[in-house]
Order: structure tokens, then sequence, then C-alpha cells
């Protein structure tokens, strides 16, 4: 071999030596990454589940102190065999029953195996091949299944949106200490007034439940109310028409009336003040009416019967005598007065029925007085006084009244 050769040759071999150096130190920096110089104690954790967040080189703590960590993780039928690299000076202090959970870091961290030390521990010591089984207590298990259900809410309410909105939150509290610490000491304060009146607010709100009770039964009612309001305003929206032109016919009437009050309103309030005593004189005697006009109805056969209604001679027949003159009419002498101020009275015609007094005791219209005036009339015509009607004293009786009547 020439110089040449051996040199090239040469230059090979260091290269092939330099690439084989570069590869054991990789794998002896990845070695001792992965502890394989490091003594451990190789133990099994057979888990029915490891979720999504454990992964090799995961953390192995008991009591938040690291004692290992997982070297590998392999499926096993139903569940996972995680295989544990336990510390050897960490062995005497974990029993041969302690148990583990799988524990997530953070509320959005990968997850760690959590050797839980037992109530009542064992004299054997974890050593290579033992086995752990999963923590299976009731409070295990309940952790278990709040990390079961909180993973898929986590999922859905996307967890990087939550960062930003706490640190958006962060940063529009820094800096606001004070006036955050001022606003509690005022919600306390308020709250501190608010206590005094919670019985209050407990009273109103129990009569509340009794008041929607009651609505809730009247509900029919007032939902049948609602339909027939319904109907009601169908309706006006039907005769919306006919009823603009009762508004119209309504407005123009009240400006015509206005008109005409505007016009006459002190002719009304003389006419007004004028029949105030007629007014006052026919409620005085108001009393008499329904007796008057129950007399004139009665009265009706009575002169149907008189005058020969239905009958074959019809008319009415006077018998008149004519008497002595009085002489002529003196004025002061034989002027009409009436002076009878009894009020208001009510006597039926009929000489079988009683006298009715309204305001006081008066013989005027009494059954008595037609009796007399009959006498006085039947003497003076010839006929017998009960052949006179029973309402002579209603003809006659002013005639009488207040003067002296001789009988001969």
């Amino acid at each position: 071999m020439n110089g040449s050769g051996w040199f090239k040759a040469r230059r090979r071999m260091v290269g092939i030596v330099f690439l084989a150096v570069i590869a054991l130190l990789t794998w002896l920096a990845v070695s001792v990454y992965q502890q394989r110089f490091t003594p451990v104690v190789m133990v099994t954790l057979r888990a029915d589940t490891v979720g999504n967040e454990l992964h090799e080189h995961a953390e192995v703590k008991a009591r938040g102190v690291v004692v290992g960590e997982v070297r590998q993780i392999s499926a096993a039928g139903s569940g996972a065999d995680l295989r544990l690299a336990i510390q050897p000076d960490m062995t005497h202090l974990l029993p041969a029953n302690v148990t583990a959970q799988l524990l997530p870091k953070t509320l959005f961290g990968e997850r760690y195996v959590d050797l839980v030390l037992p109530a009542d521990p064992v004299a054997q010591r974890l050593g290579p091949g033992s086995v752990i089984g999963e923590d299976r207590s009731s409070s295990a298990i309940e952790v278990q299944k709040v990390l079961a259900d909180l993973m898929p809410m986590l999922q859905a309410v996307q967890p990087e949106k939550i960062s930003v909105t706490l640190t958006a939150i962060s940063q529009a509290l820094s800096g606001r200490g004070t006036e955050l610490g001022q606003t509690l000491v005022r919600i306390n304060s308020y709250l501190e007034q608010f206590n005094p009146q919670l019985p209050a607010l407990d009273q109103d709100i129990s009569e509340l439940i009794k008041v929607a009770d009651t609505y809730t039964d009247a509900a029919p009612d007032i939902i049948s109310a609602l339909d027939d309001f319904s109907n009601t305003s169908r309706t006006v929206v039907d005769e919306q028409s006919q009823l603009v032109g009762l508004y119209t016919t309504v407005t123009s009437a009240a400006g015509t009336i206005t008109d005409f009050l505007r016009q006459n309103a002190n002719t009304i309030i003389r006419l007004s003040a004028d029949s105030l005593p007629t007014l006052r004189l026919l409620a005085r005697y108001s009393p008499e009416f329904p007796c008057t006009l129950a007399a004139l109805t009665d009265f009706e056969p009575v002169m149907d019967a008189a005058l020969g209604k239905g009958t074959n001679h019809p008319g009415l027949t006077v018998d008149v005598t004519v008497q002595t003159p009085r002489g002529k009419y003196v004025p002061g002498v034989d002027t009409p007065a009436y002076t009878d101020t009894s009020g208001p009275h009510c006597y039926p015609a009929g000489s079988q029925t009683t006298g009715i007094s309204l305001e006081g005791a008066s013989p005027a219209n009494s059954a008595q007085e037609n009796e007399f005036v009959n006498e006085l009339l039947g003497a003076g015509l010839g006929v017998p006084p009960s052949s006179l009607p029973g309402w002579s004293s209603l003809l006659a009786g002013p005639l009488y009244r207040g003067t002296e009547v001789s009988m001969k």
C-alpha cells in the first residue's frame, strides 16, 4: 500500500470512529435521561384505565414526594399494566400493601401515580416484582368519577379560551386591589343591613307563594276572561267603522250642546233659580202623586159608567136646580181664597175607604167629609145621599170649606 492509499484509509477510519463516538455519546445521554444506569426496583401497577394524560416517565409520588417514575405502559386485557421504577432508598418506606391512584397535577395537566399508604401497613416492603393494586376506596372512586365526568366538560369549554378569560380577568383586576377591597367592604355593609330583613323577606316569599297559589286556582277563570275579552276586541275591530261614525256623531253633538250651553248658560241658570220654588212645592206634594194617579185610574170606570159607555144611553144627564141669586159679586168679600195649609194628603175615593194622611191629620177629602158633602148635595138636589158618587168632596168640598152652611 502506497502512502496516499494508507492516508485515505486512515481518514476513513477516523471518520468512522468519530461517528461511533457521537452515536455512543447520544446513547449515553439518552440512557442517563432514562436513568438506565440508576439502580431501581421495578414493580407493577395494575389499573383499570390510565386515561389520556398518563405517559411514560410520569412521576410516581408518595405523600407528595417523588419516589420513582413510570417506565412502561402496556395493555392487559380490560386494564393496563404500568411498570414503575422505584428508587431503592425509598422502598423501605413503602409497605407491600400500598395502593395507587392516577391523579392530574393540575386541572389541565398530565397525570402522575400517587402511592396511597394504607392505614394498617404490613411489615413486608416493596421489592422487585411486587404488584400494586389500584385504590378501591370510596373516596378514590369518587375522585376518579369526578375526573371522568370533568374531562368531557373541559374538552367542551375549550381550556385555551378559559385561560384567555382568566388572563383578561387577572389583567382587569391588576392594580385594583384597593378598589376591590373597598367594594367588598361596601358589599359586607349592605349585607349587614340586609340580614335583619331576612325574616320579613321570608314572610313575603311565603305570602308570594300563597298569592301564586291563588292565581294558579284562578288561572282558568283568567284565561276564560281573556278569551271573552279577545272576542270583544274582535267585535270592536269588526265594528270599528260604526264606532268611528258614533264617535264622530257624539263629537258633533257635543259641539252643538257646548255651543247651546255657552249661549244659554245665563238663561238656564235663571230658569233653575226661578224653578226652585215650584220644584220645592212639587217636592212637598210629591207624596200625593201616586195616590192621585191611582185615584184617577179608579175614577175612569166610574166616569165610563156615568157617561153610559157600552150602553144604549150614552151621555151625561145633569139635574140643575136654579137657586135664588145671592147678589152681586163683592170684591174682597166674595173673592175665593184657598186657606188650607195642611199639606199633602191622600184620601182615596169611595165611602168605604179610609183617609190616608200624608203630612198630618186633616178632614179634607176624607170619607167623613165626603159623606157630609153628599148629605148637603143630596138635600139640594132632592136625591138620596147614597146615590151620589164617592168623589163629591173633590168637586164640592172646596166650596163648603170655611163657610157656614144652614140646612132647611
